[in-house]
């Protein structure tokens, strides 16, 4: 197998086809830089299925496309065309013995590939050259990136290209194919778990559900039916029931109609009275108004002269009770300042005592001090026991003076609790009095707050009522605006019709200027839809029987009718018709007997209003035209006269004199005759709306003028609520004074209660420290008493000594006894001396205040007693004033009780009219309601069926069964709710979700035992590819390791180079190094060669290969570029040994290469931008030229 050809078209530098065959030999493509010649091994690369642009040193896959010259524009399309020898079936899938694989791409971005002019997938192309060395991944294309990934400083990088040599590309290919399709088994099989996970938690309540919902289904249909044929029945009954009542609720209504006509004249006679009694009423109720305004002033005076005379007599109540208050404040104040100074003298004779008693005690306590020091030996101890003794002794003492000192403050606090007690029940006695007062201000306070709501309440009467007559005012105010508008439309709509008869709307341009220029032009009486009127019912058969003749123009004499004809000729204005009156001639039609024939209507002529000077204009146009009814009156009448006249229905049929017909449809909106009706109509229409608008405007007046009066009443009562108010402010500021009061006296009460539990207290504390005093006394004499028989025994011998020495302490004791007893003393009056300060000051406090108060009051009397004074005077002229008004009532109250009378008479009788037409009023009513309610009943029957089950009446007829009874059906009716209420809320949908639900779980758990087992499978697949890749490459691992090597020395000319596994263990993902050793130098890894040996070291790997696993063809595209000239006809000699098995295809521009090669291919560029191809065969020029 070898490449025959290669086919390039629109592919990068060569635009044109370029068809490259190739020998079995090496063939060499040379050619300057620049020239294109890579875009050959690119091109080859490219159909192989390479997908990166930068791979075939692009930016995007478009610059592969001929992009055009100077000269040349852009192509469509790249085509690149591989044609390969399969004698030997390389390609075991390909039958053929010549196989050819096509790349085509568009600028579009759409991408085409085939196999043998068959469209395939690019997947098809990469698998058609796995493990053939070919491909965009194999070896058959060694360029320089081939060379840089052996040389790459990554030894992983290096794994492809053996893997490809070792031909297990299509394992891996396959293995990672599998494993991809594993991972998404794996991703299947847990979403599909999650899903049946789910369903398993729906599946058994969903099959609860859809056997309970089949229940309700049976029972509910049953229930339908019974309740649609009780319903049914019901309703039947019911509307026989109704035919009954109908026929007396309308005789009922017939009696009664009878008797509210004559009450309505009994009323009517009554009112003219009535009428008479509201003018006296209207006279007397301004008279009333009036007079209401002046004792309104005069209830004003005397209400505010009442609060005055109020104010002074609460306000001398204030100044008399205040003045009692300070009398007693003042009594009190001056006997508790003498007790408090009485207390605080006697403070400083304690103080004095005390000092003395100090000084007494200072001399004692050193006399016993120096006493003690003149005993010695055995009367040290008994003089330490006589200190305790004397100790003890002190303090006894000491406890009788605090139990001294206590009964002194006992009977302090005594006196203080008594005088407390005193002042509590005077403050008591005040505040119970103040209290009463408090509720008596409050009671009338209540009062003025009734008279203010019930003043509200008038107010609240008199707004409804205003209220109503706002509403009267509005309406009548909107009605006098609708009516306004009414007649703005209206004369709206009249203009715009008086404007187009005006401007001629809807005629010919002619006519609108004939009709126009009549200064210009003489004898112009306009066209004849404005000179002829007709009714309504006839204007459209009018309309058509004149046609066109509606705008035709009537002038006086044939000169004046060619004066127009020149006229629009000069304006270039159109044509019109004109009928001048001394020419026309018409007449009417004579046929006898055509008025009485069936659904004659008129002659046109007779059917329109003109001015009789027009007759013959008329007659000419209508007068041999007959109006009929319908066309089937018209065909008939044409028959029977033989077509001889011209015959138009109402509607605007036309039977044509001779016979023909026209009809159809037409549009009365532009008819020019009908428009001149309607202005007419609308005209008449203007001037009634007028009227009605002028009553609009006197209703709304009559309707402001209630209303203000309604304002005036509202006003009247709104100053009676006034004064209520004001009165109720008043008695609520007396309330504020008396809660002032309330809250002082509580507050004294609240103190000396206050007082009286302290001291309370303190008597509890006093009565404890007295007992305690006295514990303490019993104790420390008892205790003195044993020390003092052991100091006797212990100095029998020191009688004399003792005896001064026991004078001397009691003596001591005598005096700290009388110290502590002062001491408790004087505390006690001193603290009952403050508590009285303090009390004085609270009295002396209240009293300042009491003082302000007095004084505020006799002011406010004063001011009170001069506005009185000036309300007398007004009193009595506005008194003079109310009398006149009094006199004129009571005349106008005569005369309406004259009236009343004769309106009472009338009344009477109505009354008993009305008492007997009320009694019908109920019987119409009952039978009314009687009828309501079962119209009623049977729309809710009717309801029901359609609320319950969308069934019209004549629907639920159909599905009406036979019931033996009514009760029977009800009874079952109970027992179908109840078994339908004992199932629950029912879930209907339930039924067909089991059934989906059960369907999807079945279906996932088979399809989870299919991807299970398919899951086995892949992983069975690919633990025996991963072997079989391991068994094939550890073999041929080892064949390329010994290929290399001997390959190396024959290129080098000795040295030795290996390739080693980094990890023998993982032989399939591990990097594999490269060493090697040229001649003369140490083995390295070959990243630590020099650039030449690199690139040597690497052509060496690659032929050694090529030694293993030739590949069919084999293009190499410069890769001996870094070698000398030496080492170059190495490799071009080395690679001639290998060109046996291997095609070469050579791209290169070094000598020693060109020289090797059989057939050269010259790339040149003879066009900027476009590359052409040269050949030359070597061997065929030895040839001719017999060089050996």
């Amino acid at each position: 197998m070898y490449l025959k050809a290669l086919e390039i078209q629109g592919f990068k530098s060569f635009p044109d086809k370029t068809v490259l065959n190739f020998g079995e030999d090496i063939t060499a493509i040379v050619g300057p830089n620049g020239s294109g010649k890579s875009n050959i091994s690119d091109a080859i690369r490219w159909v192989m299925g390479e997908q990166s642009a930068k791979g075939l040193r692009g930016a995007k896959m478009e610059d592969v496309i001929f992009g055009g010259t100077e000269k040349r524009s852009q192509v469509g399309f790249a085509q690149v065309t591989l044609v390969l020898d399969n004698t030997e079936h390389i390609f075991p899938t390909m039958e053929e013995s010549e196989v050819s694989v096509t790349r085509r791409y568009y600028r579009s971005g759409e991408s085409e590939y085939y196999i043998n002019r068959q469209s395939v997938r690019l997947k098809d192309v990469t698998e058609l050259f796995l493990d053939t060395g070919m491909g965009k991944e194999g070896y058959s294309i060694i360029g320089q990136g081939k060379i840089d990934e052996i040389l790459s400083a990554k030894s992983g990088e290096r794994r492809e290209i053996f893997e490809e040599a070792a031909g297990i590309s299509k394992f891996r290919h396959r293995k990672e194919e599998a494993e991809r399709k594993l991972e998404r088994t794996e991703e299947n099989l847990v979403r599909i778990n999650d899903k049946i996970a789910e369903l398993e938690l729906q599946v058994d309540p969903l099959r609860e559900q859809a056997e309970k919902a089949k229940r309700y289904l049976v029972l509910r249909d049953e229930l339908r039916l019974l309740e649609i044929s009780v319903w049914l029945e019901n309703l039947d009954q019911l509307k026989a029931d109704a035919r009954k009542l109908e026929a007396d609720f309308r005789a009922a209504e017939e009696e009664r109609d009878k008797a509210r006509a004559a009450l309505d004249a009994l009323y009517a006679e009554g009112e003219q009275y009535s009428e008479k009694m509201r003018e006296k009423d209207l006279e007397a109720e301004r008279i009333r108004t009036e007079s209401a305004a002046l004792e309104e002033q005069i209830r004003e005076k005397e209400s505010a002269a009442a609060v005055l005379e109020s104010t002074i007599a609460h306000n001398q109540e204030n100044i008399d009770r205040a003045a009692a208050e300070l009398a007693e404040a003042e009594s009190r104040s001056g006997g508790l300042a003498r007790q408090a100074e009485e207390q605080e003298a006697r403070v400083a004779e304690i103080d004095r005592q005390i000092g003395e008693l100090h000084d007494a005690l200072a001399v004692l306590l050193e006399t016993a001090q120096a006493m003690a020091e003149q005993a010695g030996g055995a009367q040290t101890e008994a003089e330490r026991l006589r200190g305790q003794e004397a100790m003890a002794v002190a303090a006894a003492a000491d406890a009788r003076a605090e139990l001294a000192a206590a009964e002194a403050e006992r009977e302090q606090i005594a006196e203080r609790r008594e005088a407390a007690e005193r002042d509590k029940a005077a403050a008591e006695e005040q505040l119970q009095s103040a209290r009463q007062e408090a509720k008596e201000n409050r009671r009338r306070l209540e009062d003025a707050r009734d008279e203010a709501e019930a003043a509200a309440n008038v107010i609240t009467g008199h707004s409804l009522r205003m209220e109503e007559r706002k509403k009267k005012a509005a309406a009548a105010s909107e009605r006098r605006v609708q009516l306004t508008m009414d007649a703005g439309a209206l004369e709206n709509r009249r203009r715009l019709l008086a404007e187009m008869e005006k401007e001629y709307e809807g005629f010919s341009k002619a006519v609108k200027l004939v009709c126009h220029g009549q200064s210009g032009l003489r004898g112009i009486h306009g066209p004849v839809a404005n000179l002829v009127k007709t009714d309504g019912k006839y204007s459209l058969a009018v309309e058509i029987a004149l046609g066109a003749g509606l705008q035709n123009i009537v002038v006086d004499r044939e000169e004046d009718a060619k004066a127009a004809i020149h006229y629009l000729k000069q304006r270039d204005g159109g044509r019109a018709t004109f009928l001048p009156l001394t020419a026309i001639r018409g007449e009417e039609l004579r046929e006898k007997g055509v008025e009485n024939e069936f659904g004659f209507v008129g002659l046109g002529s007779r059917l329109v209003a003109f001015d009789p000077k027009y007759q013959s204009i008329i007659y000419n146009l209508l007068g041999r035209t007959v109006v009929v009814e319908d066309l089937d009156c018209g065909i008939a009448m044409a028959r029977k006269y033989r077509n001889a006249f011209r015959i138009v229905t109402l509607d605007g049929q036309v039977i044509n004199r001779g016979g023909s017909m026209t009809g159809g449809s037409t549009s009365r909106s532009a008819g020019v005759l009908s428009r001149a009706a309607e202005l007419e109509q609308l005209t008449a229409r203007s001037a009634a709306m007028q009227t009605q608008l002028a009553e609009a405007r006197q209703a709304e007046e009559a309707a402001a003028r209630e209303l203000a009066a309604s304002q005036y009443e509202l006003e009247t009562a709104e100053v009676q609520r006034r004064q209520a108010e004001d009165e109720v402010l008043r008695l609520e500021g007396t309330k504020g004074q008396y809660d002032l009061l309330l809250r002082s006296l509580e507050e004294n009460v609240e103190n000396l209660t206050g007082e009286l539990e302290s001291l309370a207290g303190r008597l509890e504390d006093n009565a404890a420290r007295s007992a305690a005093a006295q514990e303490e006394i019993e104790k420390q004499e008892a205790a003195a008493a044993d020390l003092r028989a052991q100091a006797e025994r212990a100095l029998s011998g020191q009688t004399e000594l003792l005896e001064k020495s026991g004078a001397l302490t009691e003596e001591i004791s005598a005096k700290k006894s009388a110290l502590a007893a002062l001491t408790a003393e004087r505390e006690a009056t001193a603290r009952s001396a403050a508590d009285l300060r303090t009390l004085c000051a609270d009295l002396s406090g209240d009293r300042a205040q009491k003082e302000r108060m007095v004084e505020t009051y006799r002011r406010n009397i004063a001011e009170a007693e001069a506005e009185i004074g000036r309300l007398k005077v007004s009193l009595e002229a506005l008194a003079s004033q109310g009398g006149t008004f009094r006199q004129r009532l009571a005349a106008i109250n005569d005369e309406k009780n004259a009236l009343e009378a004769e309106r009472t008479a009338k009344n009477r009788a109505g009354q008993e009219m009305n008492e007997n037409l009320l009694n019908l009023e109920r019987a119409v009513a009952k039978l009314d309601q009687r009828r309501a309610t079962s119209a009623m009943e049977e729309k809710q029957i009717l309801d029901r069926l359609w609320e319950h089950y969308e069934l019209s009446h004549s629907d639920a007829q159909a599905q009406r069964i036979d019931l033996e009874s009514v009760p029977k059906a009800n009874r079952r009716i109970g027992e179908l709710k109840r078994d339908i209420a004992a199932l629950g809320t029912p879930n209907i949908g339930a039924i067909e979700e089991y059934d989906r639900v059960n369907t999807r779980y079945t279906y996932l758990t088979d399809q989870r035992n299919d991807v299970e087992k398919a899951k086995g499978e892949l992983e069975t697949i690919i633990g025996e590819i991963t072997a079989e890749m391991t068994r094939i490459f550890a073999e041929q691992f080892k064949l390329l390791s010994e290929s290399f090597q001997t390959t190396f020395q024959e290129l080098f000319g000795g040295g030795q180079a290996k390739l080693e596994l980094e990890d023998e263990e993982d032989i399939l993902g591990c990097g594999i190094e490269i060493k090697a050793q040229p001649p003369g130098k140490t083995l390295k890894t070959i990243s630590l060669l020099s650039g030449g040996e690199k690139a040597f070291v690497a052509i060496a790997l690659y032929f050694a290969i090529l030694k293993v696993h030739p590949t069919p063809f084999c293009v190499m595209d410069e890769i001996e570029a870094a070698l000398d000239d030496a080492n170059v006809t190495r490799y071009a000699r080395y690679m001639r040994t290998l060109a046996g098995r291997t095609q070469f295809i050579v791209i290169t521009h070094r000598r020693g290469t060109m020289e090797e090669a059989d057939v050269l291919y010259g790339v040149t560029m003879q066009e900027q931008g476009v590359s052409k191809i040269l050949t030359i065969n070597l061997n065929d020029m030895a040839k001719e030229l017999k060089i050996k």
